[in-house]
C-alpha cells in the first residue's frame, strides 16, 4: 500500500470522495494467537473509526463531514483544531469579522494543523492574546468539491467552555456560539453547518486509535505541500506507540528498549503501506510492527496485513493484534 504521494491538494481531494454506508468494521476470530481485525473506512475514505484494542472493536463511527472544529476539553484547554480529514486550513486575517474579505494573494500563508498533534503548530495558533479573525477554508466534501470559505473568531475560553463567532466571507450572517467542555472527552466537536455541538469522539479510555484520512504536510519544498493521506492517528487517546521492524511473531515488549515509545498523534500514521505503480495496488509492509500502550497501561502489538476487502476494494485496512 502506498503512502499518498504529494500531488495537488484539489486533485487528491477530488479522488477521495464518497463512502460505502453499509460497511461496518468488525473484528474477526482469533487466528494463530492473534486477533484479525478490519477497519472499513470505505473506498473513498469518508469514515472515521474509533478503535479499542482491548476489545478488538470499533466503539464509534462518524462521517468526516459531521464536524468542522474541535475544542480542547481539559480545564486549562484552549486549543482549537480544524477537521484535518477534509484538508481544512486557515489564514490569519486583518479584516474584522463583520467586514468583507477575499482570499486573493494569500499564496503560502495558509496553515494547517500539523499531523503530529503538536500544540505549537496549530492553524489557529495560540489565539488567546489577540483573538484574531481567521479565514477558514472548509476543505472538500465527499464528492471532492470545495466547501468554500468562512470567517471564524474565537473570543473566550475558561474551564467551562469556549465562545466564538462565525460569518460568511462577505462579513454577513454573523453567528455567535458557545461550546461546553466535556470532562469525559479530549475534544468537543462542532458543526458550523448545523450550528451545534456534535458528539464525535467517544469517552477517553474507551478507544486507542482512529482510522481516518488526515492532512499531511511536507517541507521542503517551499511553499509547503499539504494533502490527504489515509492511516491511523491516536485521536488524543493517551496511547503511546513504538515501531519495530521485524517478524511479527517474534516482536516482544523488550524491543521497546531500542525502539522507545512516541506520543505523536501520527506515530502509526500512513506509511505502513506503499502504492505500486507497477501493479496499481497498495502494498502493506507487514514487517512494520507497532507496540501500543493504552491509557490503562496495557500493551498490544499489531501489524497490517492488507488494505482491500473481500471484493478487492481499497479502504479496508486489515491488521492483527496480540496483547503483550
Amino acid at each position: 500500500m502506498k503512502p499518498s504521494l504529494p500531488i495537488a491538494a484539489a486533485a487528491v481531494a477530488a479522488a477521495l470522495a464518497g463512502c460505502m454506508k453499509d460497511e461496518l468494521p468488525v473484528p474477526r476470530q482469533p487466528r494463530g494467537g492473534a486477533v484479525e481485525c478490519v477497519a472499513r473506512v470505505g473506498i473513498d475514505y469518508d469514515r472515521q473509526l474509533w478503535f479499542d484494542l482491548g476489545t478488538y472493536s470499533v466503539v464509534a463511527t462518524n462521517s468526516k463531514m459531521d464536524w468542522d472544529l474541535a475544542f480542547e476539553c481539559g480545564p486549562d484547554g484552549w486549543q482549537v483544531r480544524l477537521n484535518a480529514s477534509r484538508l481544512m486550513r486557515a489564514h490569519r486575517s486583518s479584516v474584522p469579522l463583520d467586514q468583507p474579505a477575499d482570499s486573493a494573494g494569500f499564496g503560502n500563508t495558509w496553515t494547517v494543523d500539523v499531523p503530529n498533534g503538536s500544540t505549537d503548530s496549530l492553524a489557529f495558533g495560540d489565539w488567546r492574546a489577540e483573538q484574531p479573525v481567521f479565514l477558514v477554508d472548509m476543505g472538500y466534501n465527499t464528492e471532492g468539491l470545495p466547501m468554500g470559505l468562512r470567517k471564524v473568531q474565537v473570543t473566550a475560553v475558561d474551564a467551562a467552555g469556549f465562545q466564538f463567532a462565525v460569518a460568511d466571507l462577505s462579513g454577513a450572517n454573523v453567528h455567535h456560539y458557545g461550546v461546553q467542555k466535556d470532562p469525559q472527552r479530549a475534544y468537543a466537536h462542532f458543526s458550523i453547518s448545523s450550528g451545534s455541538t456534535v458528539q464525535i469522539a467517544p469517552p477517553l479510555g474507551t478507544y486507542d486509535m482512529v482510522f481516518t484520512q488526515y492532512t499531511e504536510q511536507f517541507r521542503p519544498p517551499d511553499p509547503y505541500q499539504a494533502y490527504l493521506v489515509t492511516g491511523v492517528v491516536n485521536g488524543f487517546s493517551g496511547a503511546r506507540v513504538a515501531m519495530v521492524t521485524g517478524n511479527f511473531t517474534e516482536v516482544s515488549l523488550n524491543d521497546t528498549i531500542a525502539h522507545p515509545f512516541r506520543v505523536a498523534q501520527d506515530a502509526i500514521g500512513y506509511n505502513w503501506k506503499v502504492y505500486s505503480f507497477e501493479t496499481g495496488l497498495y502494498e502493506v509492509f507487514s514487517n512494520k510492527v507497532y507496540i501500543v500502550q493504552d491509557r490503562e497501561g496495557y500493551f498490544f502489538k499489531l501489524h497490517f496485513t492488507d488494505y482491500y476487502d473481500e471484493q478487492g476494494l481499497r479502504g479496508s485496512p486489515r491488521f492483527e493484534v496480540v496483547p503483550l
